[in-house]
């Protein structure tokens, strides 16, 4: 495959859809810039839209190993970074009592459990990192992060330090549950993730079942779309749409909307949006 560095956007639009991942023009511009820069990639977007997808997809499509960091609340640096196996330490104490061990050598790689940002730097393949949800980190797991990934080395007590090895391609996701330091946002592209359009929703689903019919998915799109439109807890993701699609195609019913309607709880997941939209499209309640 040609360097992904000097591949043009046409180019990276077919790689994508040939991958089975169907971008829009801001989406395969905004990976052309990233492999142009070799900056990050910061996305933004309601849950479900195909944030973490992309950078799965980054990885299959140029043959790169991929690495992923989930954040949650309270997530710490040895959980993103590494830490000491203690129980491998402890025993090597307990040998080292009746042989003559360098105590020193506690702190040797081998008693280093490597978690995926180090293993990420560390990997002699070009890869992809995915930083998912950094939103749910704190400031200060989000400062470190940043300051890793700018200077491209990681600094770890009683080890050393670090280079990155190899060319790596790092995506963040966001859901916007607090705002990111401005330090983040001016080290990132940016790319906003909204919920497709129509047509785009449709070859998306297309896509993952090809053996669709035009009327089901077009009838179940414009539906999910109007649907998007109420005022819900939780609104249809796009891997609700296609869930909603293959539900409906496998349903032994006499019409289409009684299948949707059967099949509602795989796109619709809470009691009262699904009374809502029952109202709203189904004439019940």
């Amino acid at each position: 495959m040609q360097n992904p560095n000097v591949i043009s956007i046409k180019e990276i639009n077919k790689i994508l859809k040939s991958n089975d991942y169907v971008p829009n023009n801001e989406i395969s511009t905004t990976l052309y810039l990233s492999l142009l820069l070799s900056k990050p990639t910061l996305i933004e977007g309601p849950p479900g839209v195909g944030k973490t997808e992309f950078a799965k997809v980054i990885a299959k499509a140029f043959d790169r190993d991929f690495f992923r960091i989930q954040c949650y609340e309270g997530i710490t640096f040895e959980q993103i970074v590494g830490e000491w196996n203690y129980q491998k330490q402890l025993l090597f104490l307990e040998a080292a009592k009746d042989k003559e061990k360098n105590k020193e050598e506690l702190f040797d790689e081998e008693f280093f459990i490597r978690r995926p940002l180090l293993k990420a730097f560390l990997n002699d393949k070009p890869s992809v990192l995915l930083i998912d949800e950094i939103d749910k980190a704190d400031e200060e797991v989000e400062s470190f992060l940043l300051q890793a990934l700018g200077e491209k080395e990681i600094t770890i007590n009683d080890l050393g330090t670090f280079q990155l090895q190899n060319d790596l391609i790092v995506v963040l996701t966001s859901n916007s549950q607090r705002s990111l330091l401005d330090e983040t946002k001016d080290r990132c592209l940016f790319l906003y993730m909204p919920y497709p359009s129509m047509g785009r929703e449709i070859e998306i689903v297309k896509s993952k079942i090809p053996d669709v019919d035009e009327e089901t998915v077009s009838k179940v799109v414009s539906l999910v779309h109007k649907i998007r439109n109420l005022n819900l807890m939780k609104k249809p993701s796009v891997r609700g749409t296609v869930d909603w699609v293959r539900s409906a195609m496998n349903l032994d019913n006499k019409n289409l909307e009684d299948s949707l309607e059967d099949s509602i709880g795989v796109a619709i997941k809470t009691e009262s949006d699904k009374k809502r939209v029952l109202k709203e499209f189904f004439n019940k309640g």
